[in-house]
């Protein structure tokens, strides 16, 4: 992602405290339409309170349908939600207390930004005195202070978003819910709203729960990620641990770039993928993949070396010959498309751009470490 300049961060008003959030729970929550298969299915997920959580995953693959369900715009097939240890399964959205932001800001244009703001508070019959404060405190807390009296239509998108943001939150919501809200920002302004919403979370202190299809946006933003595969659950951990220990073939290639090798066999200490064995570290085969059943074994482009001859490639790593279809120049670094083996199954290696001894056509070494792998279940 491009480099965006650091916005000004003022600091939280005093008087806005921060919360402790709001552990909610899911317990083998189900959506059924009546499709060939449900919307959701069996999804149990623990968002603890305070927390970052992220549902990522492709379109139709049940994450928005999930955060409606938490929110009580659907209703449950099967399973419990609970807030607090409440259940709130067979209550309808308005007493869930639940703010919510998205795409689409959903701003009355013929209203202020104040009052906008503050449509939340009256509908709740909040004292005018007390609207007045609040309201003025969010605007401080997404630095809109002296926006008060201007419409939707005088703001830019970014700043529209931020008072959308600032209605979701001015009543004290029992948990943000956010509905993949900086979609429609071109690439820059989002780089900045993210920094803006992490900001917003540690200051606040509130449960954020987040729906995107972006994969950098939800290792930007989160303190875990739910990733979703055809209504499941596939795999949920930090970002870190999604992209560096990935348990599933799906999970490796929706979150950054692999080269996948599909295994042959798999023994104690080694693989084969075509006539190549490879060694392998048990630490770094997945525990899906320890059950049994196909798998195979990824690597990361940034962990893979390509070497001219067979002298530069290191001893006790694993290795396979290569030739180079392409070169990238990305600035920092360089990629290069490369066939694998004799199938020419395609892969990417990434180095430095500083290296130029490498060309097209070029038949080459590719190599990495044993712990760099990922033995994974397809």
């Amino acid at each position: 992602m491009p480099a965006t300049p650091s916005p000004t961060v003022a600091p939280a008003p005093a008087s806005i405290p921060a919360r402790a959030g709001t552990q909610i729970r899911l317990n083998g929550v189900t959506k059924d339409y009546g499709l060939a298969i449900p919307a959701v299915a069996d999804v149990s997920l623990t968002i603890e309170p305070g927390e970052f959580m992220t549902l990522l995953g492709p379109s139709g693959s049940g994450k928005t349908t999930t955060l409606n369900l938490i929110a009580g715009f659907e209703t449950l097939t099967a399973g419990s939600i609970s807030f607090n240890g409440a259940d709130v399964s067979a209550l309808p959205p308005h007493k869930r207390n639940l703010g919510m932001l998205f795409q689409n800001y959903a701003l009355f244009p013929h209203m202020t930004i104040a009052q906008n703001v503050a449509y939340p508070l009256r509908e709740r019959r909040v004292p005018r005195a007390e609207i007045t404060r609040k309201v003025a405190e969010v605007l401080e807390l997404v630095q809109l202070t002296g926006r008060d009296d201007n419409y939707p239509a005088q703001l830019s998108g970014g700043q529209q978003q931020r008072v959308a943001l600032a209605r979701a939150i001015v009543f004290g919501p029992t948990a943000l819910l956010l509905d993949e809200p900086l979609g429609a920002l071109d690439r820059n302004l989002r780089a900045s709203l993210q920094m803006e919403i992490q900001r917003i979370h540690r200051e606040v202190g509130s449960t954020f729960v987040f729906v995107t299809h972006d994969q950098e946006e939800a290792m930007n933003l989160s303190d875990r990620i739910a990733l979703f595969n055809d209504g499941r659950i596939e795999q949920v951990g930090t970002p870190e641990s999604l992209y560096e220990a990935p348990e599933t073939l799906f999970t490796a290639r929706f979150l950054g770039d692999s080269n996948v090798f599909e295994l042959a066999r798999r023994a104690d200490d080694t693989v084969v993928w075509e006539n190549t064995v490879w060694a392998l570290d048990s630490r770094t085969v997945s525990a899906r993949a320890s059950a049994g059943g196909r798998a195979a074994l990824v690597v990361r482009p940034e962990d893979v070396r390509v070497g001219a001859d067979d002298a530069a490639v290191p001893a006790g790593v694993n290795s396979v010959p290569a030739t180079i279809r392409d070169i990238g120049y990305m600035g920092a670094y360089r990629t290069a498309v490369l066939s694998f083996g004799r199938d020419g199954t395609v892969g990417r290696a990434r180095f430095d751009a500083t290296q130029t001894d490498l060309s097209v056509g070029q038949s080459v070494t590719a190599w990495w470490r044993v712990d760099k792998q990922r033995v994974v279940a397809v």
